[in-house]
Formats: structure tokens, C-alpha cells, sequence
């Protein structure tokens, strides 16, 4: 089975994926939490309280708009919209915490319908979050007051393919399986899978800037979209007339990332490629880090390039998180991950071995390969033995990669010193200039593990902007990163989207308090 074959899994409050496939925690790998002062804890999950919800008035006009059996104001409806998938997310499901719970869930069958509940909304002052897979860790689910989730699950079509142009139309609810499905029926691929790939959506990965594990080969997903519609309070914007244009400054940009602070996207149109009749994976292993990173920096800069390529450092290599069935089985050295789609091209193999590289075969790519979707469903068990396991994210010019690993690494140790963490690190995006990094943090939960992470991604964070690296480079900015981002790119920068919000959005009804800081209170390190 290739990422094109993996069917769409609804994810549920408080845990990660298909909840008919759980992920056990393999025995050494209980064991080790031991070592790490990882104690089970006695608490059980709360189940989530109602409270009071929409007035009758509002009900009705939702119901006006996309009918009645569309609109979802019942408590497990409402439940199942509340916040991402973070960590922090997860432990407050846990706890019960339905402050973040919409107060109604909008099912819109067209943009047509998505628009007027925009316009709507933003007359009665109606705050409204755009949904499709849910699967932020960043806060992007969180606004900073109640509001009603649009969720646009019902946008899921794939609405044309232009053979001659290879570009396809896609709504913004479909997800990313189905999106591979409905591809493949026509012997395309859109070569997008994101470690959420089984969760998330076409409309979730342009609003995030989304990065899946073929970029390399594929490029980023706003690399991938040459158009998309966008629905406002005031009105639809339609962008990507040309694949390029000098017609002033490219707009689809500015949507793209945007987390539903100014409009809902509901359509993009992305590039295509003819779907690979063959992929082929395998791991290399380097003595060290640095010698890894080198022989990744040359295949940027200098090609050939293959579709995947990854790698993991000392301590990532040596717990082996991509197989949970042999967790902390990895051996010495770095592992190195390159994957092809179509032909084997070894002249990426011959720079790998110039680089010092050595090649393991195609079993530790495969076992990679399948793994890289079980992973994330080893939080479930690790949160319930008692765990916090954690990930963060940044990206650098080549220059700067090895001190803000250092940094940040060094930020997460000190702020977790009383509960002493793993720190796993690896790239996973790569360019000319520079790379991603990539951070697991595993530790023992304190009393209070919640702010237990606010001071370590605190700290984290700020290590990140002293070494030169970027608050997120495929998470996005949510409410967990908004007042670092607004640091990040300066006074003048949010003024100027706060100015474009101010036009499509005068309400603030948009996801408020998502990306773009409020107040000047927003203008503080996070």
C-alpha cells in the first residue's frame, strides 16, 4: 500500500487518528519511560459539560442559509469541532475544557452558501472558524471569543482537471486521501503527504502552507497552487488567472497561510503530475550529524535531488520513532531517508557515498515510509503512561542550522530540567539556502503539564528567534505562535495585515485572534 492508497480517518476528541487502530506501547519502550521518571497517572478522562449555546434567531438564520438538518448545535457535534491536536490540545480534551467549544456546527454545500453565512455572520457579529480536518497543533482552532465552526466537509469535489495544463480543481474539504483517489482515478498525483495526511485537507494545507514529506520532489503545497477563491464578509476574491503574472504583487500568497484570519478558502487549484508507476525508498547512515547534514546540503545545492529526503540526528536515529513495534531499536550514527518517485536514480546514491554515507538498502525506507503515519498515534499511549511528548518546529539558512539546533535543544533541557527530556531532532525540508528542524521532546509530566510546555515552547521559542531561525516553517502560526510571529516580522509587517484584515474582515469575525495580534499587547515575545 503506497500514501496514495491510505483511506480518510476521522479523528476524535482527545486522541490521534483512527481510533479502531490503536498503537500499543511497545514493552521496552515503557520501560525506558521509567528512566525518564515517567510515572502513570491516576486521573481519568472528564467528559465535557454543555453551556449555552446560539440564540434562536441565530439558529434560524444558519438554517436559512444551508438548511436545517446542516446545522449541528448538540453537545457532540460541537465537541468533536473543539481545537487541534496539539499536546496541549489533547490534555485539555482530556480534562474536560470546553472553553474553545463553537457554539454551533455549519455544514455549507457550495461557496455560494459559504459566502453568505460570511456576510451573515459578520452583520450579527457572529465569529466564525473555517474547519475541514482539524488537525492544527498550533491553536488555529482556538479563537479569542465563541463562535460558530464552519466545517466544509461537504465541499469535497474534485470540480476540473485540465490535462493540458495538468492543474485540477479541488474544493477545500476534501481530504487528502480522497484528493489522491480522485487524482489517481485520472492517473495523477498531487505528491502531497503531510504527516496529517490521513486527517487533513486540501482547504487546511493551503490556509497552513502546508509541507508534506515529498517536498523536495513536489515543493511545498503554496508551491503546488496556481489559484484559488477565496470567500470574505465583503465579498469573493478569485486569484490565479496565469501560472505567473507581473501584474503587481501575487495575492495568492498573501491567502495562502492566512488560517482563515481573512476569508474561508473553498477551492484551489493546484499543479499536477502523472502518477509514479514506481517509488522506491532506503536509508543511509553517517557517522555523525554534521557529516549527514553536509551530504543533504549538497544534494540541495547541488542535485540531483530525489523526492524524499530526510534526516534524523543521534538521538532520533537511536529511538527509532518510526517504527513503534521496535522503538528504541535504532543503531549508532545518523539515518538518512531517500525516496524516489519514479526511477532509482543513482547518481543521488553515488553523492551520498562521496558524502561518507553507507548505504542500509530499502528496509529501514520502507520501514520509514510505513511508519511516518503510526508515529503520531504513539502520543496516545505516551500521554496516557504519564509522558509529555511534544513536537516544534522552525527553519534556518544553512549557516545558522547547527547553532539553532544547538539552542534550541539546549532551551528545551534547561526550561525541562525538573523533569529531565529526550530531545530527538531531524530534517525534513530542504532548499538551496537552508532546512527545516524538526523537534520531539519527551518528558515526564509535571503536576500541571500544560504549563509545563508553555514554558519550555517559551523558551524554545525565543532560542529560535536569537539564532536566526523562523517561528514555523509548516505548522503556521495559530494563537501559540501569533505574539513570536508579530516579533518576528516587526511592527510595521502586522500593521500591514492587520490593514488587509481591516478591509475583508472590518467585523473581526474571521478566526479572530488567529495570526494577527489583536492589540499592541500582541507585539510581545511569546
Amino acid at each position: 500500500m503506497t500514501e496514495s492508497d491510505l483511506p480518510v480517518v476521522q479523528l476524535t476528541p482527545g486522541r490521534w487518528g483512527d481510533p479502531a487502530h490503536p498503537v500499543e506501547l511497545p514493552a521496552a519502550a515503557a520501560e525506558a519511560l521509567k528512566h525518564l521518571g515517567v510515572r502513570r497517572p491516576a486521573a481519568e478522562a472528564v467528559e465535557p459539560a454543555d453551556r449555552p449555546g446560539l440564540t434562536a434567531d441565530q439558529l434560524s438564520f444558519l438554517s436559512q442559509v444551508v438548511g436545517n438538518e446542516h446545522v449541528a448545535s448538540d453537545l457532540e457535534s460541537r465537541w468533536a469541532h473543539t481545537r487541534g491536536y496539539s499536546t496541549t490540545d489533547l490534555l485539555r480534551d482530556r480534562a474536560g475544557d470546553t472553553s474553545d467549544m463553537p457554539d454551533a456546527v455549519v455544514y455549507p454545500a457550495s461557496h455560494d452558501e459559504v459566502q453568505e453565512l460570511l456576510t451573515g455572520c459578520a452583520e450579527q457579529g457572529l465569529a466564525v472558524v473555517p474547519y475541514s480536518g482539524g488537525t492544527s497543533v498550533v491553536g488555529g482552532l482556538a479563537p479569542s471569543r465563541r463562535f460558530v465552526t464552519v466545517d466544509l466537509r461537504r465541499l469535497d469535489q474534485l470540480v476540473e482537471l485540465d490535462e493540458v495544463s495538468r492543474t485540477a480543481r479541488l474544493q477545500a474539504g476534501v481530504r487528502g486521501p480522497a484528493a489522491e483517489a480522485l487524482l489517481a482515478e485520472r492517473g495523477y498525483t498531487l505528491g502531497h503527504f503531510p504527516q496529517s495526511y490521513e486527517g487533513a485537507s486540501i482547504g487546511g494545507y493551503a490556509a497552513a502552507r502546508s509541507s508534506g514529506q515529498s517536498s523536495a520532489g513536489y515543493g511545498r503545497f503554496d508551491q503546488m497552487v496556481v489559484g484559488l477563491t477565496l470567500a470574505t464578509p465583503r465579498g469573493t476574491i478569485e486569484l490565479g488567472r496565469a501560472p505567473m503574472s507581473a501584474a503587481g504583487p501575487d495575492l495568492r500568497q498573501l491567502v495562502l497561510g492566512s488560517e482563515g484570519a481573512f476569508g474561508i478558502i473553498t477551492s484551489v487549484v493546484v499543479r499536477i503530475r502523472p502518477r509514479p508507476t514506481e517509488r522506491h525508498f532506503e536509508g543511509w547512515r553517517f557517522e555523525s550529524f554534521d557529516l549527514g547534514l553536509a551530504a543533504v546540503r549538497r544534494l540541495a545545492q547541488d542535485g540531483p535531488l530525489p523526492t524524499v529526503l530526510r534526516l534524523s540526528d543521534e538521538v532520533e536515529t537511536a529511538v527509532n520513532l518510526a517504527d513503534p513495534d521496535v522503538l528504541g531499536g535504532g543503531s549508532g550514527g545518523v539515518l538518512a531517508i531517500i525516496g524516489f518517485d519514479g526511477p532509482y536514480n543513482q547518481a543521488t546514491a553515488d553523492v551520498l557515498t562521496a558524502a561518507g554515507g553507507t548505504n542500509l538498502g530499502a528496509d529501514p525506507g520502507e520501514t520509514w515510509r510505513v511508519g511516518r503515519y503510526r508515529a503520531p498515534y504513539l502520543r496516545d499511549p505516551l500521554l496516557d503512561e504519564g509522558a509529555l511528548v511534544e513536537t516544534l518546529e522552525t527553519a534556518a539558512f544553512w549557516s545558522r542550522i547547527p547553532a539553532l539546533k544547538t539552542a534550541v535543544t539546549q532551551a528545551l533541557v534547561g526550561a525541562l530540567g525538573a523533569t529531565p527530556p529526550l530531545v530527538l531532532c531531524h530534517i525534513s525540508h530542504v532548499y538551496e539556502t537552508g532546512a527545516s528542524l524538526y523537534f520531539t521532546v519527551i518528558c515526564a509530566q509535571s503536576d500541571d503539564p500544560i504549563e509545563q510546555w508553555r514554558t519550555a515552547k517559551h523558551a524554545a521559542n525565543q532560542a529560535i528567534a536569537d539564532a536566526g531561525g523562523t517561528i514555523s516553517h509548516h505548522h503556521g502560526v495559530g494563537t501559540d505562535h501569533r505574539d513570536a510571529y508579530a516579533t518576528e516580522i516587526g511592527p510595521l509587517a502586522i500593521e500591514t495585515l492587520r490593514a488587509v484584515k481591516n478591509t475583508l474582515d472590518p467585523g473581526n469575525v474571521m478566526n479572530p485572534g488567529v495570526l494577527v495580534p489583536e492589540s499592541e499587547k500582541g507585539l510581545t515575545s511569546s
